[in-house]
């Protein structure tokens, strides 16, 4: 199973990204996502996830301004992010766990890439 993570970049206060992360090989379809970010020297945080069933977390820090969504047929989840500010800066990665394709049909964990976000004040 690899994963792609993607749609990082740099904006302005206020404004908005939207990452990805596709899974692509041994995949039957997408079961899980959570997201996570990291500062340089810090611990990775959570960020926000979205169930088997899509049912959504969010960490306080992001609530009403991020969004997970999955698109089932492309075996993708995303990351809506709005109103962003200077302290959403840092690299974000994604954790998917997938449905492998038959006959094994089980569970499996992967990591995205880092995903630069840098919002600018």
């Amino acid at each position: 199973v690899q994963l792609q993570a993607s749609g990082g970049g740099q904006v302005q206060t206020e404004g908005s990204l939207r990452l990805s992360c596709a899974a692509s090989g041994d995949v039957f379809g997408p079961n899980s996502v959570d997201w996570y970010r990291e500062l340089p020297g810090k611990q990775r945080d959570f960020v926000a996830s979205m169930s088997s069933s899509s049912s959504t977390n969010y960490a306080d820090s992001v609530k009403g301004r991020f969004t997970v969504s999955r698109d089932n047929a492309k075996n993708t989840f995303y990351l809506q992010m709005n109103s962003l500010k200077p302290e959403d800066t840092a690299v974000y990665y994604c954790k998917v766990q997938v449905i492998t394709a038959p006959p094994k049909f089980r569970l499996q964990d992967a990591w995205g890439q880092g995903i630069q976000v840098t919002v600018a004040s």
